[in-house]
This record gives structure tokens, sequence and C-alpha cells, in this order.
């Protein structure tokens, strides 16, 4: 027996990693009008509607200033470069972590320093971090993964020790916190990622570097913007680059955004029916005390990753993994083994060992897997998944 389109009638319906479609289908009212406003007024570059989405991501994020920029991994560097950090700087960055974190400070001409990370949360461990720091050690990239934040605490107290930036890689938690603050409202500068699988997505690139030191914000908008002076644009003060949020994307983004937490609610319903449902051998990513997080993935450890993957693909569920290769096993890393040429008279403590050995994140490597996760996920969907889980296992 079949249902329409030839499917028998007996398969589950499938359930989609992410549902985008979901997600955005809801809001044709809203981007039809912000697009035909935008087509209207016919400035697609630097319109109003990027200067009401940064001060709307500002409040939201608490913070006192929002540079829209064309990406999140821009978001990063522009914050490193504005900082002064470059080479012969050192930036301790976890291993855990999507490249991009990595990619940021080798553009600079720094070096990441990888760290190992906790193995209930998998995000950045203090006690590593302690370790790490040395006289060329600049910053520390506290990444946010996952959708959770790193604990504000322990970090901002080893930066302040060191006379170390905090920077936060918020890419994956728009909404989230921890002990009631906000992820963008801890370090100096954080860089969210506008990428359209994200808590809060466009319908395209974006990304946006939020602060509340205004003179890191002016610095970094002028550089975003080819160095353009403020008073005189044919004047350029800074050697600067285009890295710019577009009119459309930000009033796209400005749509989205009074959504967000009710979307985020709904990620953590969702994820509570995880936790309540799922076998006893799938052991999801643990909550640290105070922490809020908004689930930008349900990320869960198992063993036998392969078979249990094929058996959620063959019931049409969708997954994923993040991250199979930690940054440090990167081949685009590889350089980072190398011996220092003398003449480049780098400190010691910049040539790092050769054989580098992460033991938590290497090991989660092999056993993570993200299950689907959408604001439209439902109890069913995830009672589904589950059962596929249980069946695997």
């Amino acid at each position: 027996m079949t249902g329409s389109g030839g499917i028998p009638s007996d398969v589950p319906p499938r359930v989609p990693f992410l549902d985008l479609h979901g997600v955005n289908n809801g809001r044709r009212e809203e981007f039809d009008l912000a697009w035909k406003t935008v087509l209207d007024h016919g400035h697609f570059v630097g319109g109003s509607e990027v200067e009401r989405f940064e001060r709307e991501f500002a409040t939201y994020c608490e913070a006192e200033a929002c540079v829209g920029v064309a990406n999140g991994t821009d978001a990063l560097e522009l914050i490193l470069d504005g900082l002064g950090i470059g080479r012969g700087d050192e930036v301790i960055v976890p291993t855990n972590t999507f490249i991009a974190t990595a990619e940021a400070v080798c553009a600079t001409g720094a070096r990441p320093r990888f760290v190992d990370v906790c193995p209930d949360t998998l995000l950045i461990d203090p006690a590593a971090v302690v370790a790490a720091v040395n006289s060329s050690t600049a910053a520390i990239i506290a990444v946010h993964l996952y959708g959770q934040m790193v604990d504000p605490e322990p970090i901002s107290a080893i930066a302040a020790a060191h006379g170390l930036a905090l920077i936060e890689d918020a890419a994956q938690a728009h909404g989230a916190r921890h002990q009631g603050r906000r992820a963008g409202s801890v370090g100096i500068a954080a860089g969210f990622s506008f990428y359209p699988g994200k808590n809060l997505g466009a319908l395209g690139d974006g990304g946006a570097v939020v602060t509340s030191d205004l003179a890191l914000a002016d610095r970094i908008r002028c550089v975003a913007n080819h160095g353009r002076s403020a008073v005189d644009r044919s004047l350029h003060d800074l050697a600067g680059r285009n890295s710019r949020l577009d009119t459309l994307q930000a009033a796209l983004l400005s749509a989205k955004l009074p959504l967000l937490d009710a979307d985020n609610a709904r990620r953590a319903a969702a994820m509570a029916a995880y936790r309540e449902m799922l076998p006893r051998h799938c052991m999801p990513v643990s909550v640290q005390p105070g922490a809020e997080p908004v689930y930008h993935l349900a990320v869960i450890q198992v063993e036998r990753r392969r078979e249990v993957g094929d058996a959620l693909t063959a019931a049409g569920i969708g997954w994923g993994v993040h991250y199979p290769v930690p940054c440090h096993q990167q081949p685009a890393m590889a350089a980072l083994h190398e011996p220092v040429p003398v003449t480049q008279k780098m400190p010691v403590a910049q040539k790092f060992p050769v054989a580098q050995k992460f033991p938590v994140a290497e090991r989660a490597a092999g056993r993570i897997l993200s299950l689907p996760m959408s604001p439209t996920l439902t109890i069913e969907q995830v009672a589904r998944v589950c059962d596929v889980l249980g069946g695997a296992l």
C-alpha cells in the first residue's frame, strides 16, 4: 500500500536535521515587506536597515555597540585586528571548534594555541587554558559551542590575571545566557555568525561584532569599510578591507530577531524531550550549573557512530557530526607544528611540539553525533529519533 507520491504509507515521515523551510516559511509576509522596502529605496549597501539592526542586536546582547560585517569569520578576525593582535602573538583556542575560529587567528598573522576541552560539556577547559598561557599569549577565544556559553567566571579571571583579551566566539549562541549574562556581554568583544542555519540566520551570509568598547567598535567599523574616514568618505584613515552586512540581510534579521527567544525556547523544549527519551547509551552533552543554552545543536556521544548514523539515515532522519576532526589534527593547521626558522626570531614558546595530544577532544571526535534540532521539531519527531537510536544500539 502506498501513500501520495508513491511513498509506502507505513514509512514514518522524514525528520530533517534542520528545518530551514519551516523556520523561514512562516515569515514570508515580513520578508516580502523587507525586500519591497529595500528595493524601493535602493540603498542595498549601507541602508538605514543596517543601523537599525545593529542597534537592536546590541541591545539584545546587552552590549553598547554592534558592527554588521560580512560573516562570522570576518567578525573574529576584525576583533583580533582591532585589538592589534598579529604576528608574534598567540591566541588560545579550544581544539574542539569549527576551523573558522583558528582561521581567523591565522589570518591576522598570529598563531592559535590549541587547548583541550572539558569532558562533560566539550567546552574550553579553564585548567588547560592556564597551562597554555606564556609570554606570547595575547588573547583567549571562548567558543560558546553547540549553543552553550562557556562559564564566564573562571575564564574571565584567567584573562584578567594575565592581562589577556577575552574574545567570545558566539557564532552558535545567539541568546544564550550564563548566570544571567548574555552571550556577547562577557568579553572585550564577541563575533556572531548569521549563516542561514544559525539560531538567528540570514538568507545568505552575514555576521556581526558586538562590544561595549566604543573605540574598538569605531575602529572595526572603519577597517571593515575600507578604512574610510567617518568625516570624509574620500579619505581612508586605515588600511582596511571590505566586510559589510548588506541592507537586505539586515532587514531580514530585524524581522526575525523579535522571534528569537521564542524559537530558542522551542529548541530547549525539544532538548528536554531528548534527555527524557534518549536510550541510556546515548549521552547528551552536559549543561553547566547556571547555564541557559539555546541548543543550536543537539549533541550526544555514542559508540559505533557509523552504525547509528546508518540506522538514522535508513529511517529518514537527518544527522551530522560537529566536528569529526579537531582543529589540531586538520591538515591546514599542520604548519603550526613545523620548526620555526631562526630568522623569524619567534619566542621559544611559539615552537609547538610536533605531536600535540588532546585526549578529551580526540576521544569525543569519534563519538559525537548531532541529532535533529529546529524550533519546529515536535515531541513526536523526537520520540521517533529516540526509537531509532534505541533500535540501533
